[in-house]
C-alpha cells in the first residue's frame, strides 16, 4: 500500500471533502487573484503589453503592505509583536534569558539583540535572476518554506563560522565571514545557496518555481544540494558547507510506523564520507521532518517540542501555518518566537570584499510571536554538533526526552539498526484510545508521494 503523508489520504469519490479553513479560503483567494494574469504570460505580445500595467499594478498590491497584513490576520493569525511575558524565561536556540533580570548578558535588551542578529531570509524581487528556464524573476506568493529554509541553514553556517555567541556589530565594518555567508544566498545561480540552485536540485520532491512544498521536501532538497557542492571551496579553501548533513527520517527498510529514528551508526557514516575518509568525525547538521497530529500540532508533543528550543544545538524548526511557512527561533511559556519571510524586498547582491556592505535587509528588529498551539502538524527540527562531545551530549538530551515523552516521542535514538530492530518501539500507541488517532500515527513517516505536503500558496 502507498505510504500516506499528512492531509494526503486517499478518499473515497462519495466522501465529501471538508470545508476549507479561513486560512485556506483567503490563500486560495490571493492565488486565484494573481492566477488571473497567467493566460496572458501565454498570449501574443500584442496582448501581453495592453495588460502589463494592470497586472504589474494588481501584484503591486497584493505583495504590498495592505495585503500583508491581511495574510497575518487571516493566516498567521492576530499580529502578536513584542515580548509576552516579562517575567517567564526565553529559550532562544539554545541560550537562556531571563527578561526580568537587570543582567545586561541574560536580560530583555540582550534576548533583542540576540534575536535581531539572526539571519532572516525574506521574499525577494526586483533584480532577481530569472529561476531556470521559467519566467520567475521574484519568488513573492510562493517562496516561504524555500526561505525558512535558508534560514535554518544561514544560521547553522553562522554558528560554525563565527560562533553562537556573535551579534551583528553595530559599526559599520563587517567580518569578512559573515559577508561570504550572506552571499551564498543571493539571489542567482552564481550563489551556492540561491533559490534558483535549491529548485533545481529539489526536482525530484517537487520542487518547482511558483510552487510549494512542505518540510519534508525542503529537508532532502537541502541535501541533494549540499552533496552537490561537496567539492567546492571558499576563500580560505574550506569547503562551501563545512558539514556534513543527516536528514532523521522513518525506517527505510520498509518498518514505517512510531518516531523516527536517529541512527548513530548513520551519523558517524555522514561524517566519515563527507571528510572522504579523512576524518572519523566532522561537524554534522541533523534535519528532523516530522507530523505531529492531524492538522495542528497533537497537544502530547508540545512539552518536547517545547523542550528542543533549550538544546545548545537548537536551530529551530521550519514549518509555521498552513499557506505561512515561518522559521521559528525561541519560545517563551506556549508562545513560538520566529523569523517571517513574507517581507517583500528588493533583492541585493552582496559583495565579499565589501565589509561595509548594506546587510539591514537579512536581520529584524520586529519580535513576533504565535501560540505554539496553532503550529501546522508538519515541521522540520534543525540541530547543529560541532564535535563529537557535541554530538554525544545532543544524543544524550533527545534519549532523555523521548523517555520524558509519555508515549509520544519526536524522535529516538539507536546505536545500529540492529538495536532499533531488537528494541520495543511499539510505545507510540500507548495510550490512545481513538482507533482513527493510532492508524494516523502508523503513518507518521513514511516517504512522501509527489505533492507531499498541501501548504498553500500565499
Amino acid at each position: 500500500m502507498k505510504g500516506l503523508s499528512f492531509r494526503e489520504s486517499e478518499e473515497a469519490p462519495d466522501n465529501p471533502k471538508p470545508p476549507p479553513s479561513s486560512a485556506s479560503s483567503w490563500s486560495t483567494l490571493f492565488s486565484s487573484a494573481l492566477s488571473i494574469f497567467d493566460p496572458y504570460r501565454h498570449s501574443q505580445p500584442s496582448s501581453r503589453n495592453r495588460h502589463n500595467a494592470l497586472a504589474s499594478a494588481v501584484k503591486r498590491i497584493v505583495s504590498g503592505g495592505p495585503m500583508r497584513r491581511i495574510h497575518e490576520r487571516f493566516v498567521l493569525g492576530s499580529v502578536r509583536t513584542g515580548v509576552p511575558n516579562t517575567t517567564s524565561d526565553i529559550w532562544l536556540l539554545g541560550v537562556r534569558y531571563n527578561v526580568s533580570s537587570d543582567d545586561e548578558t541574560l536580560g530583555l535588551a540582550s534576548f533583542e539583540q540576540d534575536f535581531s542578529s539572526r539571519i532572516i531570509m525574506t521574499y525577494r524581487k526586483v533584480g532577481f535572476d530569472a529561476i531556470g528556464d521559467s519566467s520567475y524573476t521574484t519568488d513573492v506568493n510562493w517562496g516561504c518554506m524555500i526561505r525558512s529554509g535558508q534560514m535554518l541553514i544561514a544560521q547553522a553556517l553562522l554558528f560554525h563560522r563565527l560562533g553562537r555567541s556573535w551579534r551583528k556589530p553595530a559599526g559599520k565594518l563587517l567580518s569578512r565571514e559573515y559577508i561570504e555567508i550572506l552571499q551564498l544566498f543571493g539571489d542567482s545561480e552564481a550563489s551556492a545557496f540561491s533559490i534558483h540552485n535549491l529548485i533545481l536540485s529539489g526536482k525530484i520532491y517537487g520542487l518547482a518555481a511558483g510552487s510549494w512544498v512542505g518540510p519534508y521536501a525542503m529537508c532532502r532538497s537541502w541535501e541533494i544540494l549540499v552533496c552537490s557542492k561537496r567539492e567546492e571551496v571558499d576563500n580560505y579553501n574550506e569547503p562551501l558547507f563545512p558539514m556534513a548533513i543527516y536528514v532523521v527520517s522513518g525506517d527505510e527498510d520498509g518498518e514505517h510506523g512510531g518516531a523516527p529514528v536517529l541512527y548513530i551508526e548513520d551519523a558517524r557514516r555522514c561524517g566519515y564520507e563527507f571528510s572522504q575518509g579523512q576524518h572519523d568525525w566532522t561537524p554534522i547538521l541533523l534535519l528532523v521532518p516530522l507530523v505531529l497530529g492531524l492538522e495542528n500540532v497533537n497537544p502530547r508533543y508540545i512539552p518536547s517540542l517545547r523542550a528542543t528550543f533549550s538544546f545548545p544545538q537548537s536551530l529551530g524548526l521550519m514549518g509555521g501555518k498552513p499557506g505561512a511557512s515561518t522559521y521559528m527561533i525561541g519560545i517563551q511559556d506556549q508562545e513560538v518566537f520566529y523569523l517571517d519571510p513574507h517581507d517583500v524586498q528588493q533583492a541585493v547582491t552582496i559583495d565579499s570584499e565589501n565589509l561595509e556592505a548594506d546587510t539591514s535587509s537579512y536581520h529584524c528588529s520586529v519580535i513576533r510571536h504565535i501560540p505554539v498551539e496553532c503550529l501546522d502538524s508538519s515541521v522540520a527540527l534543525g540541530f547543529y554538533c560541532r564535535h563529537k562531545g557535541d554530538f554525544e551530549d545532543f544524543c544524550s538530551r533527545a534519549s532523555n526526552l523521548a523517555e520524558e515523552s509519555r508515549g509520544a516521542p519526536l524522535f529516538t535514538v539507536a546505536d545500529t539498526h540492529s538495536s532499533k530492530k531488537n528494541s520495543n518501539v511499539a510505545s507510540m500507541t500507548t495510550g490512545y484510545n481513538d482507533p482513527d488517532e493510532v492508524d494516523h500515527l502508523k503513518h507518521l513517516h513514511v516517504d512522501p508521494p509527489e505533492g507531499e505536503d498541501d501548504w498553500q500558496l500565499l
